[in-house]
């Protein structure tokens, strides 16, 4: 999914609460909420309320969303973490935690940010595809298998000239398709 196109998704909703906009956004983000809170901990039926809260929440505050603060799923994500506390706390006066259970904290990748990642290698593989076959055998040997641009042209008998010419109408290629990601 474009980032460029969930901002527009945001705009479109602070600007004149474009509900095609905020279908969009709740589609691609309410289940991802809901998961997101079930692994930590709640329980599907509140998972589900503070999913719709959430997204009630983004529906509401649209127009506080800037890019200059982080991409729109960091920004949602953030709000429902921060409703889930708020849950939490209202909720709940202090627990210990069962025996045996340390309070560690999770090794377990964010899920805002293993989103941004698939996002990237989603982009990334969507890119190299628009690659004709020769100059995507040069980039995976390359940067996949750790060829140097020699060692790239011996493995295809090539000249060392034709490798960095091809590397380089790659570059050219992916630039301009890429420029956005970081």
């Amino acid at each position: 999914m474009d980032p460029k196109s969930e901002i527009d998704w945001l705009a479109a909703i602070a600007a004149s609460q474009d509900e095609t906009a905020f279908s969009s956004l709740f589609a691609r983000y309410a289940p991802r909420i809901k998961g997101y809170m079930m692994r930590q901990g709640v329980d599907a039926t509140t998972a589900e309320e503070l999913a719709q809260e959430a997204m009630t929440t983004v529906w509401r505050k649209a127009g506080m969303y800037s890019s200059d603060k982080g991409n729109p799923s960091t920004w949602i994500f953030t709000i429902a973490r921060n409703l889930r506390i708020d849950r939490v706390r209202r909720e709940r006066v202090f627990q210990p935690l069962p025996e045996g259970h340390n309070e560690t904290a999770s090794d377990d990748e964010p899920a805002d940010v293993a989103l941004v990642r698939e996002e990237r290698y989603a982009a990334l593989r969507q890119a190299l595809e628009t690659l004709p076959a020769d100059q995507l055998e040069i980039v995976t040997l390359s940067y996949m298998d750790g060829l140097s641009h020699s060692e790239v042209a011996d493995h295809l008998d090539l000249p060392l000239g034709t490798v960095k010419s091809r590397m380089r109408l790659a570059y050219s290629k992916l630039r301009p398709l890429l420029e956005g990601l970081k």
